[in-house]
């Protein structure tokens, strides 16, 4: 009976010993893939209202079809991508730094400034934008508490047995400390 429980104990103990850190693991894996999907439907949101405003935008401002083409092709790319993926955070990364563009763009619009419906788009895309802005923090804080797991003893050595990699952090674009400059 002694050897039983003995080794029921020895069981019991290397479940907790064994089972804590992977569990831990789990949970922040999951953390970053609800908070990834967060991301994802914010940006989602970004992309649905994005087209609005540019043909709302293309009536007044007919010269300018770079900065729309590029803003497409920023978009298929995103919508391309994966969910999570590094693609698809550099794709969304992109089509920040081209908004920023098409922003100062409209500036030099007054007219268009004027119009109703391009100032209800103008702010849904900024409280989406901040939505983002926000969801990405959040995103990027449980990112640094599961790479700091995986990375950390010892629960590196179950990160490794069991497959659990660091993840991306969404970072700024290069070149995004510069303000955008349009030319006509």
């Amino acid at each position: 009976m002694r050897t039983i429980l003995i080794i029921v104990g020895i069981v019991i103990l290397g479940f907790l010993i064994f089972g804590a850190p992977y569990n831990r693991l789990v949970q922040l894996d999951q953390q970053v893939q609800t908070q990834s999907a967060q991301v994802e439907t914010v940006m989602q949101r970004r992309m649905d209202l994005i087209p609005n405003l540019v043909e709302t935008t293309k009536g007044y401002v007919k010269h300018e079809e770079k900065v729309f083409g590029e803003i497409a092709e920023a978009q298929n790319a995103w919508a391309k991508a994966p969910p999570g993926s590094p693609q698809r955070i550099n794709a969304a990364t992109q089509v920040e730094g081209i908004m920023g563009r098409f922003l100062t763009l409209v500036q030099a619009y007054p007219q268009l400034q004027a119009n109703q419906d391009f100032q209800e788009l103008m702010n849904e895309l900024e409280g989406t934008e901040n939505r983002i802005s926000v969801e990405r923090h959040r995103y990027n804080d449980v990112v640094r508490a599961y790479n700091t797991a995986v990375s950390s003893f010892p629960s590196m050595f179950y990160a490794r047995m069991f497959g659990f990699k660091p993840r991306p952090y969404f970072e700024a674009e290069a070149g995004a400390k510069q303000a955008p400059k349009v030319k006509f």
